[in-house]
């Protein structure tokens, strides 16, 4: 039943039971720009991901790919992505959370799973992967998500002992280790840092006491710390990035790194125009997918990094505005997830154009929506889909209604 006021006013700014339906319709509506961003992430990524890898089967490694493999399958990735994107629009937030942590118990077994022989797939080196016949499902990718919805649930749940250690904050720091420690054994670094980086943000936002959060987050600088250090390669890799043109390292270690920078100053301001990277012509690994950004930079120049990283800015600004205002309505649990899901798509953009420009060590992290790979295009559509979700909900209970 529709909302009418008992009374109207008179004069050129009445204001009549008409109007009062039309700004409820409006306001039921979803949010499209932030769904229009999404959607010309995702195609702008499909076309950069043909520019990048459509020379790839001239080398012995990929020579049984046709030149439009990786587009039919990044199209059909996202294609799939919609259609559970749509279902899980579809989930209230309520159910979301009463499903929380037991995904993230399952997505610990599949991380559990990948590190035996036989059932983990290894790739360049690295035992990350679940064969599924189709496509290798990456269970990191999965835990990204999974740990946004299960940090919010559990500062929710634990919300009067946040300002305790043993009852608040350590349980929550015993299950990211244990999270770390299996991506640590991949090994998977990157995942590791961007999990860390979303679960104590969201702790961050639920008030943990500030003595106890500065402490743990000086340990975990550590930690990161103590782990590149011994490790001859991670170490190796860390110098390498500081000075990448060194002969030495411009050969082995800083090897993506100087080739990347030499895309981006090939592109200038206006790009040498789609498909013209040079590049990508095999000097470029993983063109195609972590280093993404290098070929819109060579192809599109200044101009198109700078919009990719204004719509990435635009999907974290909505995602901390749609987060405020469930919190204002009394819905924690979907303002810390809108948050988190912030904080998620922006460390990770953050860190992968960190890399691909040089101001960060090379890490093997992908550019959300945009790079290859069909386990990071679904989780993220997932992940904005909950988000939408939430908007979805503000509304509804902003309008006086039931979600």
């Amino acid at each position: 039943m529709a909302f009418q006021l008992p009374f109207k006013f008179s004069g050129g700014g009445s204001v009549t039971p008409i109007d009062i339906r039309s700004r409820q319709s409006r306001m039921m509506e979803y949010d499209k720009p932030l769904l229009w961003v999404i959607i010309l992430l995702l195609l702008l990524g499909m076309v950069m991901v043909y520019s990048a890898s459509i020379a790839l089967p001239d080398s012995r490694k990929y020579a049984a790919y046709s030149s439009s493999y990786f587009l039919t399958r990044q199209a059909t990735f996202i294609g799939i992505s919609a259609v559970m994107a749509l279902v899980a629009f579809r989930i209230p937030v309520a159910t979301w959370q009463r499903w929380a942590p037991y995904l993230f118990i399952g997505t610990l077994f599949l991380l559990v799973l990948v590190l035996i022989p036989g059932i983990g797939v290894v790739v360049n080196g690295g035992r990350r992967w679940l064969s599924l016949k189709i496509y290798n499902l990456q269970p990191s990718e999965l835990m990204k998500l999974f740990i946004v919805l299960y940090a919010a649930d559990y500062t929710v749940r634990k919300q009067e002992y946040m300002h305790k250690l043993t009852k608040g904050f350590l349980p929550m720091a015993i299950a990211v280790s244990v999270v770390g420690l299996l991506l640590l054994l991949e090994p998977d670094l990157g995942a590791f840092g961007v999990i860390v980086c979303i679960a104590m943000g969201i702790l961050f936002l639920g008030g943990v006491n500030a003595i106890w959060f500065g402490g743990i987050a000086g340990m975990l600088v550590t930690v990161f710390v103590s782990i590149i250090a011994l490790s001859k390669f991670r170490r190796d890799r860390f110098f390498a990035y500081l000075n990448p043109w060194e002969e030495e390292n411009a050969l082995n270690k800083a090897y993506q790194l100087t080739h990347s920078l030499i895309a981006f100053g090939r592109g200038e301001i206006f790009g040498v125009g789609l498909g013209g990277s040079v590049e990508k012509l095999h000097y470029l690994p993983e063109a195609h997918t972590d280093f993404l950004l290098a070929v819109i930079g060579e192809e599109l120049g200044l101009i198109g990094v700078l919009v990719v990283i204004g719509m990435f800015y635009w999907i974290v600004k909505r995602a901390f505005e749609i987060g405020r205002q469930a919190i204002a309505i009394d819905q924690t649990f979907a303002g810390l997830v809108a948050k988190g899901i912030g904080i998620w798509v922006g460390i990770q953009t953050f860190i992968n154009m960190g890399v691909n420009l040089g101001l960060l060590p090379t890490k093997g992290l992908t550019l959300p929506l945009m790079s290859y790979g069909g386990t990071g295009v679904l989780v993220n559509c997932l992940g904005l889909a909950i988000l939408l979700r939430i908007d979805y909900e503000n509304r509804v209970l902003m309008r006086g209604g039931r979600v």
